[in-house]
């Protein structure tokens, strides 16, 4: 490190001697330049203009006109190193990022001269391309221009090959945003490049890493250090052919052998024995070039492969820097795509994977692919496999739907060919980021069984890097789109498929008592062997549960000395983690097929929760929150799933029984580690109701104690988990109805509702809102009796959190409103009454009224709604008499008209129609304010800007003639008028909407949705009989016409019912 002072002098005096000095000692001037400012790029501010200036040395010696490569080549170091970033210290100013940018871009778009040799264009292209890469990653650069963004990805896409064996493209200058796969020329290559055999190669390296290299990688690595690029195994297109009907054929193989057959040719037929031959091959008799000229052509290809890694790395920096919708624009330029028929195919990154001879440049390749997919899935979403191949064009969504599926081959191809550790690991990380993203619901079944049958050797691999990127994607194929039938049928595989005997680390059968629970068939012998029963578990249920509980094998890899914390019993830390993460994927997609085996997941769980390690606790808490999980989605009213297929009770209450017996009650009371003690929170508010009624009390007590106590926390995430279980429970039917209890749970919600966490405010506002559920509920089931023991000072101190949380921040607010809606609903006559109630009542009022007319995000305006609506079932509240009245009219009024969410117009018209009484709309002003406001609603039921909301606009309509037809069985004869001016102005649109509002509760009916037949008509003949009696006793022109009008329309209904039956 050099201090400022003498930064200074020796910048200064090197500025002066590039200006005064003769120009051979320039070279060596500028490399001890680029190591003073290495790193120092802040410290260098003032000396900018003379180096980076418009007339700066570096920019005259950076210059494509310069003659002096090597000289060229030193300026642009230091020009890189300048671009270094270094944390908290200011960076490069926009002008000077600018001039560098063009440069390093301007280099890597120069083309080479023969008078230059090929060493020094590599190190000249490898220090621009890492000048790019520290401006992007350093000064946060933004590539905002297409002109920009395409010139650098065409630069980037022509280093990424070069001096790629065999292959030789010619870019052009700009790559635009396109659909489909732009140009790339290929440039002629010698027959040797063009046809290199990739049968020895491969089966070399297949050896190699069979015979030699016991310790790991060591042999490939120690190639890669020399020179990066002596591991040449370049696969042809006959060759992928073969590996492909390898992978179709016999995806259940050892992969090893995979490659061992495909690099095995039949002697009579090696037509290509005469290029069978790679440099690496030679020996020094043979070749046409001496052994200093192997030297010197090893090196060159060593600073090759750096310049193409430099690229990679660059494209990585770039996609990190673009917004991804940009970065999709040039999909098919890096990705590859099914080639048309006579067609050549496009070079891509899977190019890099497949033909490079560096294992680190096929794993940056790797890399850079993964990160294009990751986040790819609304990208990926519109793929679509066509069912007909007769087009006159190819739409885009199959394109990508091809693409996608030459990605899976690819992959594939490169997963059997590969044999560097590292490199596979990236290989199978990007199969895992494919599935997670692709659309497998609009493709064509068949991809992820092949995916799934080739990863299966690999969970015996001997690198537990491997192993582990082996359990993500199995993990990635469990979770996508679950649940999916191609996976389904995976699942239900027998365990025997895709897993040979020889070598596997996975044990086969149970072999521990502890999970030796698979009930036999009838009349089957205890010893049969676990394949043959069709009653056992999945493969991967079984292969995870063995990772996490079973004993390690001898055979286990030598790379697990990587984790010296472990235990040598069990398997390495990793690989047990990422099987509790699978285990807990597949409980949560495909739940039906784990059930079998419930209470033995339960003892995993368990045991995985009373290890010492708080990372395994971790994931065997989240493990059982996804068992507890999967049972409540299958007792919800809605579930698909019948009562004879759910789990039965008394196994859930067995299930959390032996929890509350083991370690989850001291991992809640005595955890140090905040983020266990919440998952163990979010695990125990995933009890079925049904089955914590039938704990025994003191086992009740204890849940209910844990949680109140937890409430008090201090650390946030803690105290979240608990205030939101907390709002579970207060809904289970055997609390809910002892008042100490909710009075206990309002008291700790309200004091979370205070915390100046705003996770916590909003978890804590969430529970307050099923708190007042529940006194709801109590209300209609148990009467007044529990109205009157609930606490007027509890009540109110409800009231005035709730009104204070519907200020809050809009996640807290959303709840807070539906809170004050069901409080309001709950008072009686002598709260109201009370003085120290009413003004607390007024204020909740004003805060409602304010909620709906208010900007607020669309959920809290609907609770609003919704919220006002229950303030309106409450008799006890001088609704049409109170000034408030008019307000909340007035606001739902005008939101049922003009709001632009129709979930939203849907929840106020729901509200209007709430009042039982016509004294409750207030005088005939309001009341025909009211009517007016739902008829033209009624007509701009289909006006909206956004496409999304119009389907709601049906749902909107029915729920405001649900709402005219209420007024018209309330009005009065002083509401008629108005009424029937409207009826004659838009008569038409009212009837036809009545019609169709009829007409779709037939509909319903006849598929058992409503309990009620005729419900729709009662309502209509309701407000008949109530208006024709009001115009029996008015006199004049006056008379018959409203009721007259609606009978017209239960006619036209009758009619078309009859035509239909007919």
């Amino acid at each position: 490190m050099v201090d400022e002072q003498n930064l200074n002098f020796l910048l200064a005096y090197c500025i002066s001697a590039l200006k005064q000095c003769s120009s051979w000692t320039h070279v060596e001037i500028l490399q001890a330049l680029a190591a003073f400012v290495y790193n120092n790029g802040p410290k260098c501010q003032k000396y900018l203009p003379d180096l980076l200036g418009k007339n700066g040395l570096l920019v005259q010696f950076s210059d494509s006109a310069q003659p002096d490569m090597e000289l060229r080549r030193a300026a642009v170091r230091s020009m890189a190193n300048l671009c270094l970033s270094v944390p908290g210290q200011p960076y490069l100013d926009e002008s000077y990022r600018s001039i560098c940018f063009q440069t390093f871009l301007t280099v890597l778009q120069s083309s080479k001269t023969s008078d230059v040799d090929d060493i020094t264009v590599c190190m000249l292209l490898r220090n621009a391309l890492k000048g790019i890469q520290s401006l992007l990653n350093g000064g946060k650069m933004k590539l905002m221009q297409t002109d920009q963004i395409g010139s650098l990805l065409a630069v980037l896409k022509k280093c990424m090959f070069h001096g790629l064996p065999g292959l030789s493209i010619e870019m052009p200058a700009v790559l635009y945003p396109a659909p489909l796969p732009q140009y790339d020329k290929r440039l002629p290559v010698k027959q040797e490049q063009l046809d290199p055999a990739p049968c020895k190669q491969t089966a070399n390296r297949r050896k190699k890493s069979k015979g030699k290299q016991k310790k790991g990688d060591s042999g490939e690595e120690g190639r890669e250090d020399l020179g990066d690029a002596g591991n040449e195994s370049v696969l042809g297109s006959d060759m992928l052919k073969l590996h492909l009907e390898d992978v179709r054929n016999s995806p259940c193989s050892d992969p090893r052998t995979h490659a061992a057959d495909a690099a095995y040719v039949p002697a009579g037929k090696d037509h290509l024995s005469s290029h069978c031959t790679s440099w690496k091959r030679v020996s020094s008799s043979e070749s046409e070039y001496s052994d200093a000229e192997g030297g010197i052509q090893s090196k060159m290809r060593s600073y090759q492969a750096t310049v193409r890694q430099g690229a990679l790395a660059c494209f990585l920096s770039v996609i990190r820097s673009i917004e991804k919708r940009v970065l999709y624009g040039y999909w098919s330029a890096f990705v590859p795509d099914a080639p048309g028929i006579g067609s050549p195919k496009s070079v891509s990154l899977i190019t890099i994977a497949l033909k490079d001879p560096s294992p680190k440049t096929r794993a940056c390749a790797l890399q850079v692919l993964s990160a294009i997919l990751e986040g790819s899935k609304q990208f990926l979403s519109v793929a679509e496999d066509a069912n007909d191949n007769k087009r006159a064009f190819t739409p885009f969504s199959v394109t990508i739907a091809s693409s996608i599926g030459e990605l899976h081959r690819c992959l594939l191809l490169a997963l059997v060919a590969e044999s560097s550790s590292r490199t596979l690991t990236q290989i199978i990380k990007c199969l895992a980021n494919l599935v997670s993203n692709a659309p497998y619901s609009r493709l064509k079944p068949g991809l992820l069984t092949r995916v799934w049958n080739q990863i299966k050797p690999y969970i015996s691999h001997k690198d537990v890097n491997v192993r582990v990127s082996s359990l993500t994607l199995l993990g990635a194929i469990v979770s996508v789109q679950a649940p999916l039938p191609e996976v389904q049928l995976l699942l239900q595989q027998p365990s025997s498929s895709g897993l040979n005997n020889s070598g596997s680390a996975t044990p086969h059968c149970f072999s521990s008592e502890q999970w030796r629970r698979a009930p036999l068939s009838e009349g089957e012998p205890p010893d049969n062997p676990a394949g043959c029963r069709s009653s056992e578990p999945c493969w991967l249920l079984r292969l995870c549960v063995s990772i996490i509980i079973l004993p390690r094998k001898d055979s286990c890899s030598d790379s697990s000395a990587n984790f010296p914390s472990l235990s040598s019993v069990y398997e390495p830390c990793p690989l047990r983690l990422e099987s509790l993460q699978v285990l807990a994927l597949l409980v949560k997609g495909y739940f039906s097929m784990a059930q079998s085996y419930f209470l033995e997941l339960g003892e995993v769980a368990c045991r995985c929760m009373e290890e010492m390690d708080p990372s395994v606790q971790l994931h065997g808490a989240k493990l059982l929150e996804e068992l507890g999980t999967g049972v409540l989605q299958q007792y919800k009213p809605d579930s698909a799933v019948t009562p004879d297929q759910r789990v039965p009770v008394g196994m859930v209450v067995t299930f959390w029984t032996m929890m509350l017996n083991g370690p989850l009650p001291g991992i809640l009371q005595n955890s140090p580690h905040a983020t266990l003690q919440t998952s163990a929170c979010d695990a125990l508010s995933s009890v079925l109701p049904e089955a914590f009624s039938s704990l025994q009390n003191d086992q009740q007590i204890l849940c209910v104690t844990l949680l109140l106590g937890l409430n008090h926390s201090e650390n946030p995430l803690v105290k979240a988990a608990a205030v939101r279980a907390l709002g579970v429970y207060i809904l289970f039917s055997c609390l809910r109805q002892d008042v100490m209890f909710v009075a206990d749970t309002a008291n700790a919600i309200l004091n979370s509702l205070h915390d100046k966490s705003p996770n916590v405010r909003a978890k804590a506002a969430w529970s307050l809102g099923n708190l007042t559920d529940t006194l709801i509920i109590n209300m209609e089931t148990m009467g007044q009796s529990f109205q009157e023991e609930f606490s007027d000072l509890l009540l109110l101190k409800m009231l005035r959190s709730a009104t204070e949380a519907s200020r809050d921040r809009d996640k807290v607010k959303s709840n807070a409103v539906r809170a004050l809606g069901n409080v309001l609903h709950f008072l009686q006559l002598h709260h109201v009454a009370n003085p120290m109630l009413r003004e607390a009542i007024e204020e909740s009022l004003q805060v409602l009224i304010s909620a709906v007319q208010s900007e607020a995000p669309m959920k809290v305006r609907w609770n609003a709604c919704y919220a006002l609506g229950n303030v309106f079932k409450n008799p006890a509240l001088p609704l049409g008499e109170a000034p408030w009245t008019t307000q909340a009219y007035s606001a739902l009024s005008s939101v049922v008209k003009s709001c632009k969410n129709f979930k939203v117009r849907i929840k106020s018209a729901m509200a209007l129609s709430i009042p039982s009484k016509r004294e409750c709309y207030g005088c005939t002003e309001q009341f025909c304010q009211i009517w007016s406001a739902l008829v033209v609603a009624l007509q701009k039921s289909e006006d909206t800007e956004d496409f999304l909301e119009f389907k709601y606009s049906a749902s909107l309509r029915m729920q405001i003639c649900q709402a005219l037809l209420h007024l018209l069985s309330l009005a009065k004869s002083t509401d008629l008028p108005v009424i029937w001016e409207t009826v004659a102005e838009n008569g038409g649109g009212i009837k036809s909407c009545i019609l169709q509002y009829l007409k779709s509760g037939a509909e319903e009916n006849k598929v058992g949705t409503h309990t009620d037949l005729c419900e729709r008509e009662r309502a209509l003949k309701r407000a008949i009989e109530h208006l024709g009696g009001i115009e029996k006793q008015l006199e004049g022109k006056a008379r018959v016409r409203v009721s007259t009008y609606l009978e017209e329309v239960l006619a036209n209904h009758a009619n078309d019912a009859e035509l239909t039956q007919a």
